[in-house]
């Protein structure tokens, strides 16, 4: 909420009017047909109005999981850990169920494959204390560092929310972070995933299990249309132990960037 109302503070002074957040009530069925909870939240640059489903569940606080990926780059590249996107790290050797980690990877590769030693190595090698720093300046999510410097992501330590997360993205697209514009520009980069004549969408996915063990996803970034930028966070909390909600973070966000008009270059 607290990022919500910022965002649209700052809208109304722009605009010299107060836009409200409109709770897209219709936006549930995407949840629902496959058996999950979640929310969407999605802040118009052009306008300043926030579109939100399920505000409860967008202001609660959750591990990140590999979102953090983006701060994790941000941090590495920022404090010369990577010096640039082709930075690599070899591959400790360990045969893992995800082909695609099991070699030398970039920066940028680890990142687009989501490649979880990789971007273990890099917290270590940035080390607690800088990352520390860098939590506290961001103001990101709970910030603290209370267990290992390569799993505080991914245990419910740090834990952030939707909400914040949606503020993360609008301040990393307009170089408004406490990283070099270079910085940003890199991690921005990576973050590209399509890249057509209709539409350009950016984003980073996680998964995790709450503070009860059951699975959650995320997906976060923005999608541009007629060089007007949109910021979106879909989150998903199964109800079931089992349910793999892998492909349904991207499935469900499709659906809802269709269901409000986009993806065919008109917005």
């Amino acid at each position: 909420m607290r990022i919500i109302l910022s965002i649209l503070f700052a809208a109304s002074l722009a605009s010299c009017s107060v836009n409200k957040a409109k709770n897209e009530t219709a936006l549930a069925t995407y949840f629902d047909s496959r058996g999950v909870d979640g929310c969407f939240t999605m802040f118009n640059n052009a306008d300043g109005r926030v579109t939100v489903y399920n505000m409860q569940l967008d202001t609660q606080r959750f591990s990140p999981a590999s979102t953090f990926k983006i701060v994790n780059s941000l941090i590495a590249l920022e404090s010369s850990v990577a010096p640039n996107e082709q930075f690599m790290i070899p591959w400790d050797k360990v045969e893992r169920a995800n082909a695609e980690w099991n070699k030398d990877l970039t920066l940028t590769q680890a990142f687009k494959v989501s490649a979880v030693p990789h971007f273990q190595e890099l917290a270590r090698r940035i080390g607690k204390d800088t990352m520390q720093r860098w939590l506290d300046s961001l103001q990101y999510g709970t910030t603290k560092i209370q267990s290992a410097i390569d799993s505080f992501w991914l245990n419910n330590d740090l834990r952030v929310s939707p909400d914040e997360q949606l503020g993360m993205m609008k301040r990393l697209y307009f170089d408004q972070l406490p990283f070099s514009k270079r910085t940003q520009q890199l991690v921005r980069d990576m973050m590209l995933q399509e890249d057509n004549t209709q539409y350009q969408l950016s984003y980073k996915t996680g998964l995790g299990k709450d503070a009860q063990g059951m699975p959650i996803g995320w997906l976060v970034g923005w999608i541009e249309e007629n060089r007007h930028p949109y910021f979106f966070v879909t989150f998903i909390r199964a109800k079931k132990a089992d349910t793999d909600l892998t492909a349904m973070r991207l499935e469900i966000t499709k659906d809802i960037l269709a269901h409000l008009g986009f993806l065919k270059g008109e917005m």
